[in-house]
Order: structure tokens, then C-alpha cells, then sequence
């Protein structure tokens, strides 16, 4: 068997994401976690979303099928093709995502009459108790109920509820939507004052950790715009081509004197491809890229600046980054 694919086979392949694949040979693999949201039985730790799939344990990531079929199951490129072509691609049913423009209804999580375990979880991450409280007196944290998960909450210009993401206060690797959520109005802590300025992080929780780094510097994060991309941003095949994060081109639209955007995305590869791909998305601001110092990400360095995180870490994540300084932008 010739182990030659044609550019236009290959190209075929590509077009099939990881939802599309499942749903189409093997739907019993599924597990659905919310609106458009999947994990995977054989590997729980993979999160299927908007087209995009990451995996948690290892930190990869994709779009495609061929994509996970190379990273995760560890198939050569010309097997992952062949098994994502086993069946002609005319025959796979495309996964119907959206509700023909009918508006989402979130299905906010049920709150718990108190948000101790939610305080206690965000503290052991190094997040400021005050800033903790504030976002809780702002209505922008809870704790769920049953479950205890911290729900970050996101809202429109209206202040209506239009975002719910939860988390897992306990060792359970759990990162969800609520069912109706709208990342276009993610998780976000805005200025006090009129700011040119906006800092996007990957998470809700980089976020809290760069508010707890600059009140710790003596500065105050309610003069900052800080906005969590509420998940993983998957730039395009071709980085030229990529697309503005929802939340951060609704954010744009809204807030017009908006000139400086500052990324504090994680410091590993799909952290690394992200900030490339929106440095040349947004190329009309000046956009600077601000990592984490040392340490995966924002909060990784916030635990070490506390000294949460053993010195002998420390060392080693600066090793890393010296050793892959090309891939990481300083």
C-alpha cells in the first residue's frame, strides 16, 4: 500500500473535526457535558467545544480529527487520514451547532447557601481574599450548589446573565459551561475609570491572579480591563487567517478608545501559537505580549511569588523557558 496522500485527500481529511468524527463513528464515545460541550469516555479529560478540542491532562489541543487521532492516539499522519477517510466524505453527517440565531437561555447553577468552599479553593490558588469577596459582593463568583464548583459569572451591557462557567473546587479536573452560556460576554473585571488599556487571559482564574499581582505591587486592578477568554483559543491552520476571540471582539465594538491589548496567555506551545495569531489579528492596537515571568501561567507564577510552590519548581519552569526560548516569546 502506497504510503503517498494526495494534497487534496489530506486537504479532505482536514475538514472533519473531532465532534463530526465521533458523532459519526463512534457516538457511544461521546459524553455531553452542555450546550455544544463533549468529553470523550476513553479519555475524560478531553473537552470537545466550538469546533475545538483540548485536552487537559497533557495540555493538547486541535481542531480536526486527524489532529487528535496523531496527539492522542498516536497514529502516523498517514493512519490518521486513512481512518478519518474510511468512509467517503460525503457520507458524514456535519453536527448541527447553534439554534438557527434563536437566543441562548442559560441555565444558571443553582447557587449554595454559602461560598466557603469556593473561598477556601480560590485563597489555596493565592487569589487576594479581598478581590475573593469583591467578586462575590459583585455577584461576578458563587459557589454551586451540591456539587460546590465556583461558578464565574459573565453579564451583557444590561447586566443580564448571559455567562456561567464552573470549576471544580476539589481534585476533580472539572471545567464547564452552563448550558446556554455565551462566551461573547465571558468572565471580566472592568475598569473603574476610562482605560485604553485591555489584558486577556486564557482563564478566569490567570485573571484573578493578575488582579492578586498587582494589588500586591501596590496598584488597583478596578482600574484595569482584565478578560478571560473563558477557554481554548485554536488559532487557524493558517495563523494569517485567524479570528478575533468572540469575547474580545464584542469587547472591542462596545469600548471604542480601546488602543493597548496586553496577553498574558500560558507559556506552553498552543499558549505560545495563540498569542502569534492574535498579535496579527489585531494588528490595528498595539498589542504586547506579557507572559508569566516563569511557571506554565499566571497563576503558576502568582504561587510561586507566595511561596505555595517549592523553589526547586521554580528553578526548573526557568530552565524550560531558557530552553525554549524560541517558541516563547519574552
Amino acid at each position: 500500500m502506497s504510503n503517498f496522500v494526495p494534497k487534496e485527500v489530506v486537504e479532505q481529511a482536514k475538514q472533519i473535526d473531532l465532534l463530526t468524527y465521533f458523532m459519526n463513528n463512534n457516538p457511544s464515545e461521546l459524553v455531553k457535558k452542555g450546550t455544544n460541550t463533549y468529553s470523550l469516555k476513553s479519555h475524560d479529560s478531553v473537552i470537545i467545544s466550538n469546533g475545538l478540542w483540548h485536552r487537559f491532562s497533557t495540555n493538547q489541543a486541535g481542531k480536526t480529527a486527524v489532529d487528535y487521532l496523531i496527539k492522542v492516539e498516536k497514529m502516523t499522519f498517514l493512519e490518521a487520514v486513512r481512518t478519518v477517510l474510511n468512509r467517503n466524505i460525503n457520507t458524514y453527517i456535519i453536527p448541527k451547532n447553534g439554534t438557527n440565531n434563536v437566543p441562548k437561555q442559560i441555565v444558571i447553577p443553582e447557587k449554595s447557601e454559602t461560598n466557603k468552599e469556593v473561598i477556601d479553593y480560590l485563597k489555596n490558588r493565592g487569589i487576594d481574599e479581598d478581590i475573593i469577596l469583591d467578586c462575590i459582593n459583585k455577584k461576578l463568583i458563587y459557589q454551586e450548589n451540591k456539587t460546590n464548583n465556583v461558578v464565574f459569572v459573565g453579564y451583557d451591557n444590561e447586566h443580564n446573565i448571559k455567562y456561567a462557567g464552573c470549576r471544580s473546587t476539589n481534585e476533580r479536573r472539572i471545567m464547564r459551561d452552563a448550558k446556554g452560556s455565551s462566551k461573547e460576554f465571558s468572565f471580566r473585571l472592568l475598569s473603574n475609570i476610562k482605560n485604553n488599556s485591555l489584558h486577556i487571559f486564557e482563564s478566569s482564574i490567570d485573571l484573578l491572579s493578575y488582579a492578586t499581582l498587582l494589588k500586591v505591587k501596590g496598584y488597583d486592578y478596578k482600574n484595569q480591563n482584565l478578560l478571560a477568554l473563558a477557554g481554548v483559543y485554536q488559532p487557524s491552520q493558517n495563523i494569517e487567517q485567524s479570528k478575533v476571540p468572540i469575547a474580545v471582539k464584542t469587547f472591542l465594538e462596545k469600548n471604542k478608545y480601546i488602543e493597548n491589548i496586553v496577553l498574558h496567555f500560558d507559556n506552553d506551545r498552543a499558549g505560545r501559537e495563540a498569542t502569534k495569531a492574535l498579535i496579527i489579528a489585531l494588528n490595528k492596537y498595539n498589542v504586547y505580549d506579557i507572559p508569566a515571568p516563569y511557571g506554565k501561567d499566571i497563576n503558576d507564577y502568582l504561587c510561586f511569588k507566595l511561596g505555595l510552590k517549592k523553589r526547586q519548581e521554580i528553578e526548573q519552569y526557568k530552565m524550560q523557558k531558557v530552553q525554549n526560548k524560541e517558541c516563547i516569546a519574552v
